[in-house]
């Protein structure tokens, strides 16, 4: 089947694409460190180990989404939150109502998403510094993309902060499918495994397919999105999922979604005045 030639834009963002993958750092390259096991849920263990370590302990994650209007497809809302991950209580958000009108282009969904989310990242460096996220976990994908570059890499690349991409579906990529990781998923070696790695039919490994909640057959989608390895975005994921989506990005999907009702409620209740 022929498909038609790519638009000047989609040229224009490709090369923008291939340029930013070049600054890609896909090992872990931070200035904090992983905490100890027992020390989740207790601050004081945490203040602790930085004392006796000299380097901060990964604290404050940040996840983002972006939630579109159901009553104008136009209207849109990027939500930010930051969750300590000692407590997974939230201690920052904040939220930018936009209207979208750059169109979606499979593999370019950075182009339509990221400036939201780099404005409200930059809003917040620049007012509320002692909660800055760590690391991002972002609602997308990372290396898990057809050009190895998604919107978690855009992200990490355009901030300078470590990302992880979590996808709720699966990139079709060298080969990987969805029937088939659940196959695997539901073979009796891999039965009492969380994760399985994501292997392409060339060899390379794209991601990782995780059991978030115990005996669940539908995985969430880890990669890589900047300056983290695979192993350390699943060791942190792990940590910090309640339910099957990890909670920075469930919490930021409910509360732009939240934020985007009670607009709508608000300007129904102003037309029937």
């Amino acid at each position: 089947m022929e498909t038609s030639p790519p638009s000047q834009v989609d040229q224009n963002w490709l090369l923008a694409q291939e340029f930013l993958k070049k600054k890609l750092i896909t090992e872990d390259s931070f200035i904090w460190k992983l905490p100890a096991p027992t020390s989740i849920c207790r601050a004081t263990d945490v203040q602790e180990e930085e004392e006796e370590e000299g380097m901060k302990v990964l604290r404050y994650i940040g996840g983002v989404d972006i939630s579109f209007s159901k009553e104008d497809p136009l209207m849109a809302c990027g939500t930010l939150v930051v969750l300590d991950l000692h407590t997974l209580q939230i201690v920052y958000e904040d939220f930018s109502l936009v209207t979208l009108d750059v169109p979606y282009v499979p593999g370019f969904l950075a182009f339509r998403e990221a400036p939201v989310l780099l404005e409200l990242l930059e809003k917040m460096k620049r007012n509320t510094i002692h909660f800055y996220p760590q690391l991002l976990m972002v609602d997308g994908n990372g290396i898990l993309h057809p050009r190895g570059f998604g919107l978690a890499c855009h992200l990490g690349v355009m901030a300078d902060i470590p990302t992880i991409g979590i996808g709720k579906n699966l990139h079709h990529v060298d080969g990987l499918n969805q029937s088939s990781v659940r196959q695997l998923l539901e073979a009796k070696e891999n039965n009492f495994k969380d994760f399985i790695a994501l292997t392409g039919c060339s060899g390379k490994i794209w991601g990782a397919a995780i059991r978030s909640t115990q005996g669940s057959l539908k995985p969430i989608f880890v990669s890589v999105g900047h300056r983290i390895s695979l192993n350390t975005a699943i060791t942190i994921v792990k940590m910090i999922c309640k339910y099957r989506v990890p909670e920075p990005i469930r919490q930021a999907d409910i509360r732009s979604r939240e934020y985007l009702r009670k607009l709508q409620m608000n300007v129904g209740t102003v037309l029937l005045q």
